[in-house]
């Protein structure tokens, strides 16, 4: 076997770090180790390609993994991009970073080439959250942003996260653009790099976005609320903290293992707050401490996660100060449609001005087009991911159910965990001051709306050819019936419609309006299912999504 192409890597690499993993990964193959080999193969088997979700992979040396090379070159691509399109070698990058393994030297090296080519680099001035970085490109009026993270994915994981100047993350064409720009630079040693020359930023872009970030808020509003948070050894514990205090809220108590971060995530396999087990260092200490709301960011902090006392579990005596049942041992995470509904429900409480839109994401809930509609609110559904939902014109909340809400666009027109938690925090204070909670305002909901019970879960592949398989088949032998329920209305994502652009996925409703809906994930090798029912009563719903949940899986390890 030939080595060339690693020779060509080690030559061109200007990491010490990861020219010695390659060389030794290269020694080992070479002396007949099969596990090197494939090791190598895997590493060199593509290019780590760039699309709408930037880059994201694992951390080492080769073009399919995420290192410097590769982080050289994408810089350089996007760089002469903007350049190309704005007519203008003078262009100005926003660059944040958060604490993951090789962020800090991402972000410099990024800054390194966009001097080098002409423009000018604003760093931000530490590891700081996701919505710091979107907030900054619009204040600052730049070009375009860069922020290095890998969000919620494993410790061995890195991304690259790229925005316009608009403060949206890229669609289609930037993507393909940016990365036959890309393409232009075949090597580290072909782009250009200077080591200084770009700006520092200094705390008061920080303490902007806290300023921006805490209007959400009233500022006469309850803020009697006794709050548990976790970072999830993230980047956000500093600036959550510092926007809870000047918004005026009691100081949350932080999980002390989880507040600071750490790239191993020692105490989470998976740091995503969705992940079974992920909150449970949060759930024990509010238990301990008689908290009323528990907030988990993902290491970003652009996502939020939201956990309250269920009473439902609950002894019968109720605390009527409070509105929560005495015995608060019994908690639960709320889904990701069921915060976007709550925070729905506090958008129109307030008011929404003349032409401004609700939006949320194919695979959320339908409850907050409900709400919408009958309050005479317009409400559009989007394609997957805020790439798109943050485009929506006159948006006035957007969210996905993937525990993302954008609650200010004017501020951050991205999804952003910080100011979401400060606006459930005070709906959770102001219910709580009049003897409610989130779960009344849910039930609440229900009744109006019918209770709209979401589910979802996924098939992972080590072989993304896999997913393939599946798609085609159930496009060629599409079910007649699902869980007992027939099905009414198939329709293939693929040929777009209904204002929606085309994108890979199949929908299905059934004839009692449950709808399900296949998708492959754009940021993980795996197939993604998304299922609601609707009913009048709780219970008739979850009769119906258990039924049609079994029968998707199912299916689904059938194909």
């Amino acid at each position: 076997m030939s080595y060339e192409a690693q020779r060509a890597w080690l030559a061109d690499d200007p990491d010490p770090q990861t020219r010695a993993e390659l060389a030794a990964v290269l020694a080992a193959a070479q002396d007949g180790d099969t596990g090197a080999q494939e090791d190598l193969s895997d590493r060199f088997a593509g290019r780590l390609e760039f699309g709408t979700a930037g880059l994201r992979g694992a951390l080492g040396a080769g073009p399919n993994r995420m290192n410097r090379v590769v982080v050289l070159r994408t810089a350089a691509g996007l760089t002469r991009y903007l350049q190309q399109t704005l007519g203008r070698t003078q262009v100005t990058v926003v660059i944040g970073y958060d604490a993951r393994r090789g962020s800090d030297v991402f972000a410099r090296d990024t800054a390194g080439v966009v001097v080098a080519a002409g423009g000018n680099a604003l760093v931000l001035p530490g590891p700081l959250p996701t919505p710091v970085l979107a907030y900054g490109i619009r204040r600052l009026g730049a070009d375009a942003g860069v922020m290095v993270t890998a969000s919620h994915n494993p410790p061995q994981d890195n991304g690259y996260k790229v925005y316009l100047g608009d403060g949206s993350q890229i669609v289609s064409p930037a993507d393909r653009d940016i990365a036959v720009a890309i393409h232009g630079f075949p090597t580290a040693a072909s782009v250009a790099r200077v080591e200084d020359g770009w700006t520092t930023l200094g705390d008061e872009i920080v303490q902007d976005y806290v300023d921006a970030v805490c209007r959400v808020v009233e500022p006469d509003g309850p803020r009697d609320i006794a709050i548990v948070h976790t970072a999830l050894h993230g980047v956000g514990s500093q600036v959550f903290h510092r926007a809870f205090a000047q918004a005026g809220f009691p100081t949350p108590t932080a999980v002390p293992e989880q507040a600071q971060p750490d790239p191993t995530f020692p105490t989470v396999p998976f740091p995503n707050p969705e992940e079974p087990g992920a909150i449970d260092r949060s759930l024990d200490l509010a238990r301990k401490s008689g908290a009323d709301l528990v907030i988990a960011n993902d290491p970003d902090a652009d996502r939020c996660a939201v956990a309250v006392p269920d009473p439902r579990h609950a002894p019968a005596d109720r605390d009527t100060r409070s509105g929560r049942r005495a015995d608060t041992d019994h908690w639960r995470m709320l889904r990701g449609d069921e915060v976007g509904a709550l925070i729905g429900a506090r958008v129109l409480q307030r008011g929404v001005a003349d032409g401004e839109v609700l939006a949320n994401s194919i695979v959320s809930s339908r409850l907050l087009g409900a709400m919408a509609r009958a309050t005479g609110v317009p409400h559009t559904e989007t394609l997957t991911g805020f790439k798109w939902i943050s485009r929506v014109p006159h948006l006035r909340f957007g969210y996905e159910e993937a525990l993302g809400y954008c609650v200010d666009p004017a501020a951050v027109r991205d999804k952003d965990g910080i100011s979401a938690a400060l606006l459930i925090a005070e709906y959770a204070a102001a219910l709580k001051a009049a003897g409610r909670t989130l779960l009344d305002v849910l039930d609440d909901l229900a009744a109006q709306h019918g209770a709209h019970l979401t589910d979802s879960f996924s098939v992972r592949v080590d072989d993304l050819s896999v997913i393939d398989r599946i798609m085609q088949r159930l496009r060629s032998a599409p079910p007649a019936a699902i869980g007992g329920r027939e099905v009414v209305q198939a329709d293939d994502l693929a040929h777009g419609g209904r204002s929606l652009p085309p994108t890979e996925g199949l929908r299905y409703y059934l004839s009692d309006r449950t709808r399900i809906i296949v998708r492959p994930s754009g940021t993980e090798p795996k197939l993604k299912i998304y299922l609601e029912a609707i009913a009048d009563t709780r219970g008739a719903a979850h009769q119906s999504l258990a039924a049609v949940r079994a029968h998707m899986e199912q299916l689904t390890a059938a194909l």
